[in-house]
């Protein structure tokens, strides 16, 4: 940006063009490179805001927050409370089946489903779309294989279950690297400031 100081990376160029250049592929695309999307821009980044919440990463949550703002706006979407919705589904999704009882995996199991019916009005798809995102996110099987029984009824056709299933880890993976990156450069900036290093 012009008249803004550009902070060299901690990682290098070459690996900020990488970022950069995986950011296209998971979001934007990169014309004559990317496979096509099977979800929506809104879809992707709204998945990416929820990933956000996960990791606690405020840059994220602000990031993809304004471009789901964006993107809403550019589409007339209707007016609903997503920032809520998205917390309350980042909340739900913190339960593993493997730190929880039978029983109480059972009721969570219900609850689930009514909310995710509930936000189903709202988006289609998009608390099973966070929620494979999630268990990808965090290897949890048991989560997996919920959120991929209701992708499986929502995605009869193969062809867009697995463009749904691509798009959905992309943005995983992308958002592992960023959210990572953007949470420790601020301690690695610190920790090398007190050997007097500068990026």
């Amino acid at each position: 940006m012009p008249g803004q100081a550009v902070r060299e990376s901690i990682q290098g160029q070459p690996f900020n063009d990488v970022l950069n250049e995986l950011h296209a592929h998971t979001f934007s695309g990169a014309p004559g490179e990317s496979d096509p999307f099977t979800l929506s821009e809104l879809e992707r980044e709204y998945i990416a805001y929820a990933l956000g919440l996960y990791y606690q990463c405020d840059h994220c949550v602000e990031y993809h927050g304004r471009v789901v703002e964006r993107v809403r706006k550019k589409l007339g979407s209707a007016s609903w409370a997503w920032k809520d919705e998205m917390l309350k589904v980042v909340l739900f999704l913190r339960t593993s089946r493997t730190n929880v009882s039978a029983r109480e995996w059972e009721g969570w199991m219900d609850a689930w489903r009514r909310f995710a019916g509930r936000l189903h009005h709202h988006e289609r798809g998009l608390a099973c779309n966070i929620a494979y995102a999630v268990g990808i996110a965090r290897a949890d099987e048991h989560l997996m294989d919920v959120a991929f029984e209701s992708l499986r009824s929502l995605y009869d056709n193969d062809e867009t279950l697995l463009g749904v299933i691509r798009d959905i880890d992309r943005v995983v993976v992308f958002m592992k690297a960023a959210t990572s990156k953007n949470r420790t450069d601020p301690i690695v900036r610190r920790q090398l400031g007190m050997r007097g290093i500068r990026i």
